[in-house]
Order: structure tokens, then sequence, then C-alpha cells
């Protein structure tokens, strides 16, 4: 009972038997604080402060005031008890976990885990054990089994393993942007440094793995026996196996001796040491070239060069071709952007080209270049003034200089380049539109060049000069009395590449200014007739004109170019009248059915009356005549016109007093449909059918104009059936030397006949697909088609590039190479029995167009009095087999019936291999080429990891 009574006095204070105790003492124990249990996991945290003391203990020592009681006054049980706490006291301010840490950790350290967590105070050392989890500042750690010293601040973590020996929770430690996978991980907190077996981080578009792995205080990473793949499979289907090397997270990786390991096979391909970059943000480096050889020109080293990381807007690549023969080029490519305000892009490329050995018969040297610039002005830039540029010129000889349009049969057989610069400002507070504009077109057949530099346009938008700013009561008529204006100033020549620069400005190129000012008007006569009266004054302005004469010695026309200013006008004037009537027409439910509403009928008929005087007449100077003498002595007069050279021509001869009649039908049906949401559906059964014809009083010579009909038919939601006809409305008859000639007065309807057909023109083009062909066999059997599956596999472009670029990639291919990467692509279908559902998306479009003419320049038919018709036809085709999972198959062709041969035929073939792409492409006609591809799809290895091989580049050799 004593020692029992010694004991409980020792865990309780003192105060009884002395008050002048002044320090307290905690025992040393562990307190934790139990939540709610959630199944039987236990959840505990502990927060570590800067000091690095257990704030859970809270275990404090204070200093007392004096040194103590007075033992003299105590009795022996007294002082022994004294004794015994006086132990307890200085072993509690000797212990380690309650010492003030001189270089502890700087914030508190977050610890849990759902299975337990156990704490050892003598050693400091907390277990955690399932699904555990630290957490200091911005490292987090998380692992199956974690054990961290408090004292020391580190980290051991590692995985554990189930009843069949497969290893789960393994350590995944995550730093800022970093994370890294491993086996087993030590890591200081403190320091920030650490060491890591097994470890697995992603950089970028890569993937690094290591055997043992250790990292400094700055975040690098030093690898021994290293990987580096961009597969992102488990077991990589090809890796850079590297000896050691040095990671510098979001930068670079650099290497020492490495090679390539491919299926799990070693390669003969080493190299000593190399890097990758990592970088978010694009950097300066080199560019790689690549090899191979050419029959004229010999070997090559071709698109090797540098990259320019300017700043965030701008950047450029200088890229240069070298051949063993002695030719080369340089080319240089920038892309500038600017948020919210602009951008584009710049080509520009020279090439100097020698074919053939010095002092040789085919020996040649040829320079060519070619220039490409794309601007585009943002919309929020400046809503009253825009700037856009589309520019693509290239001398004629660059692109069969050029090796790689070989290959890219769209550049290679393009006949025409267009270029543009455009600049526009608005003025709103008049409505005036002021656009300026530099075009080019080129023929890359024949090296002619049409250039157009400056051409200005002035145009004010249609106001009403007579209309009352505050109105009061009913519009007056001529109120609806509008006028506007358009001026046009351009500046153009047509002539050769090799001359351009060599003209002069006052001789060779055309220039002049027009205006153009229409009256108008808009009536209602009865509350159903339109009538719209409108005048038209149309003046141009010429810096020169040529007169024209005959020289009887040398027998020719000679001309004299006068310079001076010159102005001519010409005004025409027209009335129209216009109306529509309707017609319904309830069909028989006898015979039609229920379904049936009604059918609509809307007829439009249109008269126009058009009067200009002649402008031929002496009065107007307009035109002129000459006295023409022949070898022969015969004399004639010529008259011609000095301006009929000038930009925008001149006034028509003869006066004009002409009546066009126009007519419109439409026709459609109203039906009764379950699946539209009003209940009723419009079905078109002839879009428009119209015909149009004209009759000008003011002559006597083929008053009556030819019959122009139209025919429009919406057979589909996709696809409407447009033909246009002519027929002639004069007959043909014989001359006095029994030659076919058009009669000036008599007609065809006089005779009793039709107008002559004069011919016509038609395009058809459909896409057909797989699903297109299901859902028709649905449709047979009845069954129901769903509108979402009644589209196409294959996506079609949304937009058009601004600028059609020339690049050394077939599009075929490009179209291949993403047909092979669709969305859900890999994931296999079932059908209703539970078997894999087989599917080869497939499509096939094909255009047809066919023209037909009267064939004036054939044998003439006496007895039909009329001459043959001449047929133009044009068939084109392109498809498109995904035979499985990654392999994609393309191809296009057409047929000329001209030339009877096949025009340009293409395939492709595309193989997926998930970090590798294989592409092949061939030109089969009119010329025959190859260009395969094996190359990793990485953007960070696709220069390295690449294998190209083509045809040669001027043989036209039969390679299959």
């Amino acid at each position: 009972m004593f020692f029992a009574f010694i004991f409980v006095m020792a865990e309780a204070p003192l105060v009884l038997f002395n008050d002048e105790v002044k320090s307290t003492a905690v025992s040393d124990s562990m307190i934790v604080e139990a939540g709610k249990a959630v199944k039987d996991s236990v959840m505990a945290v502990a927060a570590v402060d800067s000091t690095g003391l257990d704030t859970l203990t809270a275990d404090t020592v204070v200093t007392p005031l004096h040194d103590g009681p007075d033992t003299t006054t105590m009795d022996s049980l007294q002082l022994a008890i004294y004794h015994h706490n006086r132990a307890i006291d200085d072993s509690l301010a000797l212990d380690s976990a309650n010492r003030a840490r001189k270089n502890g950790i700087d914030s508190p350290v977050t610890y849990s885990a759902e299975d337990s967590v156990v704490y050892e105070a003598g050693t400091g050392i907390a277990y955690l054990f399932g699904d555990s989890h630290v957490l200091y500042q911005d490292m987090d750690l998380k692992s199956d089994r974690i054990y961290m010293n408090m004292d020391s601040s580190l980290v051991h973590a590692t995985g554990a393993k189930d009843s069949t020996g497969a290893v789960f929770g393994t350590p995944v430690f995550s730093m800022g942007s970093d994370k890294y996978e491993s086996d087993t991980m030590a890591f200081n907190f403190k320091t920030k440094k650490g060491l890591i077996s097994d470890v697995y981080t992603q950089q970028e578009d890569g993937y690094l793995t290591s055997e043992l792995s250790k990292r400094n205080s700055d975040g690098e990473l030093f690898l021994q026996h290293g990987r580096y793949t961009t597969c992102d499979k488990p077991h990589p289907d090809f890796y850079i196996a590297m000896s050691r090397a040095k990671v510098r997270p979001g930068k670079d990786a650099t290497f020492g001796p490495a090679y390539l390991v491919v299926a799990d096979v070693p390669l003969p391909l080493a190299i000593p040491y190399g890097f990758f970059p990592f970088t978010k943000s694009y950097s300066s480096g080199l560019i790689m070239p690549t090899y191979g050889d050419e029959t004229e020109r010999g070997f090559y080293l071709r698109d090797g060069g540098y990259y320019f990381a300017i700043n965030d807007m701008v950047d450029l690549k200088l890229i240069g071709e070298i051949y063993t023969k002695g030719s080369w080029g340089l080319s240089a490519a920038s892309n500038y952007r600017k948020r919210y305000r602009y951008s584009g892009s710049f080509f520009a490329s020279y090439q100097n080209t020698i074919n053939g050995e010095k002092n040789m018969p085919d020996y040649s040297k040829q320079t060519s270049f070619k220039i490409q610039w794309s601007h585009r002005q943002d919309t929020k830039a400046n809503p009253f003034r825009t700037l856009s540029a589309s520019v693509n010129f290239a001398t004629s000889s660059y692109e069969r200089n050029n090796l790689t349009s070989m290959y890219n049969p769209q550049s290679y057989t393009q006949s025409t380049r267009t270029s543009s610069v455009s600049m526009t400002n608005t003025f709103s507070s008049i409505g005036m539109t002021l656009s300026t504009t530099m075009n080019l077109n080129q023929n890359m057949i024949d090296s002619t060049i049409a250039l157009t530099l400056p051409d200005v346009n002035i145009s004010i938008s249609r106001f009403y000069p007579f209309k009352r700013k505050k109105m009061a009561g009913k519009q007056r008529w001529y109120e609806k009395i509008s006028l506007s204006y358009t001026g046009h100033l351009s500046n153009s020549i047509t002539t050769k590449e090799d001359k351009l620069l060599h003209s002069k400005l006052t001789r060779d190129w055309r220039n002049g200014m027009q205006h153009n000012i229409p009256i108008s008007g808009n009536f209602t006569l009865f509350n159903y007739l339109n009538i719209n009266p409108s005048i038209n004054f149309t003046d141009r302005m010429y810096t020169n004109k040529i007169m024209r004469s005959w020289d009887e010695t040398r027998q020719r026309e000679v001309t004299d170019t006068i310079d001076g200013f010159y102005n001519i006008y010409d005004w025409r004037m027209s009335v129209s009248a216009s109306t529509k009537l309707y017609g319904m027409f309830v069909p028989w439910k006898k015979l039609f059915g229920d379904k049936v509403i009604a059918i609509r009928h809307v007829f439009t008929p249109q008269v126009s009356f058009n009067y200009s005087p002649d402008f031929s007449t002496k009065r107007y100077g307009y035109y002129d005549t000459y006295q023409k003498t022949d070898s022969e002595g015969n004399v004639s007069i010529v008259e011609y016109s000095p301006y009929s050279n000038g930009l925008y021509g001149v006034p028509g001869r003869g006066k004009t007093g002409s009546i066009s009649m126009d007519i419109s039908n439409n026709i459609e049906m109203k039906i009764r449909s379950d699946k539209d949401s009003t209940g009723v559906k419009k079905i078109s059964i002839i879009d428009e059918l119209g015909a149009s014809m004209s009759y000008n009083m003011a002559t006597d010579i083929r008053p009556w104009s030819d019959l122009s009909t139209r025919l429009r038919l919406k057979l589909t939601k996709s696809y409407t059936f447009n033909m246009n006809a002519v027929f002639a409305t004069y007959a043909y008859e014989l001359d006095d030397k029994g030659r076919p000639r058009v009669s000036n007065r008599t007609t065809r309807y006089s005779q009793g006949k039709f107008g002559r057909f004069q011919g016509m023109s038609q395009n058809i083009s459909y896409t057909l697909d797989n699903k297109k062909v299901a859902n028709f066999f649905k449709w047979l059997r009845g069954e129901r088609v769903d509108k979402n599956d009644a589209g196409s596999d294959y996506d079609t472009d949304d937009e058009d590039d601004y600028f059609d670029r020339e690049t050394n990639e077939d599009k075929t291919l490009q179209k291949a190479r993403n047909g092979a990467r669709k969305e859900n692509a890999g994931k296999a279908e079932t059908d209703e029995d539970g078997y894999m559902d087989f599917s080869m998306p497939w499509s096939l479009s094909f255009g047809y167009g066919i023209s037909m003419r009267e064939d004036t320049g054939g044998k003439f038919d006496y007895d039909r009095m009329r001459y043959p018709y001449s047929f133009m036809q044009t068939l084109n085709f392109s498809g498109n087999v995904r035979i499985s999972d990654g392999w994609n198959i393309s191809f296009s062709s057409g047929y000329d019936f001209e030339n009877k041969k096949i025009s340009m035929t293409t395939a492709s073939l595309n193989r997926d291999l998930h970090c590798f792409n294989m592409s092949c492409s061939v030109v089969l006609a009119p010329y025959t080429s190859y260009n395969f591809s094996f190359r990793c799809n990485a953007a960070t290895l696709t220069d390295a990891l690449k294998y190209d091989k083509r045809s040669s580049y001027s043989n036209s050799v039969r390679w299959y």
C-alpha cells in the first residue's frame, strides 16, 4: 500500500504539500484525436511546426522563478516524492523530441493513411500504412507505405505486395509540374534531395525510366541505365538505351553513350552522346538535313539549317540545300503573330540549278525563286481598317527545279498562280469605303504575268438625297429615289516574266479611271406591281489613245499612241416591272391520300425596258475611220475606236431600245409529317424553271435575242441539280457563195421550228460511303434510319485555308494520315449475337462534267441547216478505305475523254504504328514517282528517327 500511495502521489501535482512549486510537467505521451471511423480505416493527421516539435504532444517545460522549495522543511516522504518528480522533469527537458532543432523545416507537414498510423515517440518515426499521403509545401508523395523521420526530415516510400506477389501502391512523387513514379523512393524534405529506384517520369512528349536515379536540390535528375522513349505503353515499342544521363526537367536531357532498341531488339545504331530538349517554350536550334541522290544533280544534303526563336511573336527558319554537281538553294520561312492584332507567315526560296556537265551539250544553268506571304488582320484590331495579303509568286522554272514538287502533284501540275494584297478603309460617318489592291496572275505554262498595281476602289453606299430628316406623315414618292457612287482607278500590264522589269509605265502599262453613278427608285403600283426605274451614268478617263492608219506600201495597219487626258462617258436608262402570282391546288384525296395538303405554284413575270443612245456618232468622237486599200486596189472603210485598248473599254455602237422578258416558276408541295415538330413538311418539286428573252426596237438586224432557259431541282438536302441551256432564235442561211451564215431577219420560229439548241453544261458530283449504303438498305427493308448515322465516317474540311500554302507534303497523304486516327477507331462493335461487327469504313467521291456546244468549226449539215455538236467530258474520282485500325488507303484519278487517257492518278498507303508512321505515295500518271517515309510520330524524334526514300527526280523510268 505504501508503494501504491507513492505511485499515485507521483502522478499528481504536489500543491497539497508545497504551494511554492512553479514548474509544470506533462508526461511524455502521444495524443491522438480519434475522429469518426469509416469502415475499418484510421486517419491520423499530425502537424510539425517550424521548430520541429510535435504540437500534438504539447510537452513544454517552463523554467521556475527560483531554484525550488526548501527541502530542509520536508519530511522523508515529501523529500522522496520531490526527488522523483524532479528526475522526471529533467528527462523531459533533455528529450530530443522537445529540444529546438537548429535546422528545422519551414512549414507544416501533413500526412495521412487509410489503414493505420504508428508513431514512435522515442525515435521520432511515423509509419503510414495503406494509401499513404504526405504533403509538404508543393511536394506531394503518395504510396502504400511511407516511413517518415520527423527529426531528420527524411521520407522513405515503397509499395506493397498482394497475395500473388504483385506490387501495388508504388510511390508517386509530385513537385510543382514534375511527377515521378518509382519502385522505391527516399527523399529529404529540407534539402529536397532524393534517391529513386526504377523511376518513371514524363517530360513533354517523352518518357524517362532508369534503374537508379539521384535528385539534387535544383530538381536535376542523374540517371543510371536509363531509357528514353516517346511511346506511352507500359512496355514501349522502342526506346533509346542510355548508360547515364542528366535530366533538367522542363529543359533538356543530356546523355552519354546510347543505342536504339526496337521491340526489345538492340540495333547497331549507337551515338556517343546527345541531348533532347524539353522546354515548353520554343527555342533556337539546329535543323538536321536529309541526304539522298538525284540523277541530274548528284548527291545532296537538303532541308538543313537553323531555327531562330526570336521572341514569342516572331520566329525564323533558315534552311539550305547543296548538290555535288554544283546546284544549291536557300530558303527562309517566318511566322508572326500578335494577339488581337494580326498574324501571318512569310516564305522565300532561291535556287541555282545546274544540270549536266560543263562543256557538254546538255549543260544548263538556271536561277529561280519563290515568294509566299500570308497576312491576316484580327477583326478586333481595327473595325475601320483591314489589311490582308495572299501572295504566291514563283518563276515558271521553280517547280520544275524543286525536288519536292515531283512528289506533290497538286504543286507540280499547277498551271496558274494568283496573288493579292489589299487594304480597306471605311469611313462610316459618310458611308464611304476606300480599298487598294495589288493583283498578280501567273500562267506557269508560258510564263505570262498579268499585274495590276494599284487597283483603287472608292464606293459610297446608297443614300436618299430627298429624304426628310424628320418624317411626318406618309413617305412621298421622291423620297424613294436613291443614289450611290463607285470609282475605280487601275494600272495594269500583261507581259512575260523576263520583260516585266524592263517595261515602260506610259507605253506598256494600261491605266485609267472609271466613275459609275446609278440613280434608282422603287415604287409600288396598284399594291401588286413593283416599278423600278433607274439611270446609270458611267465616265471613263484615259491617259492615251491609239490612232490607226493603213500603210499601202507595206500593206499593214500602223498604230500611233498619243498621250494626253481623254474623257469618255455614256449613260443608259431602264424601267422594270415585276409581280408574283400564286396558285394553290388541293389534290383529290382519293387519288393522293390524306398526306398531301396542297401544292403551290408561284409565277414571277418581269418586263424591263432598256434604252441607250448611239455613242458611235461623230459628235461623241469615240469612233474613227481610216481608208484601207489592199494590194488588188480594193478600197474599204475601216471603223475603229482609239480607246478600244483602254481598261474599261468604250461605249458600244448602235442605239439600244430593248424590251426584256423573264418568267420564273416555283412549285412546292406541303405534306403531313410525323418527324417534323410542326406536323407539316415542305417538298420542292421544281425549285425554279425560268426563261428570258429580249427584243431590241432600235435595230432591224437580228432584233430578237437568243432564248435562255434554266432549271433547278433540289433532289436531296445535299445535292441540287442545275442546268442552263440556250436556244438560238435566227436560222442559218446561205450567202451568194453558198457558205452558211446566221440570217439577219429569218427566225426559226417563223419556219415553224423551235429555237436551235446552242448547248448546255452540267456537273454532277457525289460522295458515297459505307454508312450511306447501309442506311439505303435499311430504308429498303423498312427500318428507321437514324439521322446521326447518315453522315460519313470521314470528316470534311470545315474551313479553307486563308492562304493555300505550298507544302512538301502530299495532301492526299495527309488526309490518309488523319483518316487512320479517327476517334474511337479502335473500339470494336458487336452485333445482336455478341460477335464482333465487321466494319471497314470507306468513301468514294466522283465528279462528272459534260458540256455540249455547237461546233461552228465542223462540217456544216446542209440538209438540216445546222452545225454538228461537240462534247467535252471530264471524269474525276477519289476514294479512301480504312481496312483496319491504323491502315488507310486513298487514291484519286480521272479520265481525259478528249485525249482518251488517264489523267493525274495518285495513290497512298498509310500505316499508324502507334509510335511510328509509315506512308507511301505513288504517282502513276501522267508521270511515275514514289515517295516512302517511315518516321517517329513525336516531334522530338521525328527528325532523328526517320527513313525517307524517293524515286529519282528527272528519270521517268517505269519502276513498277
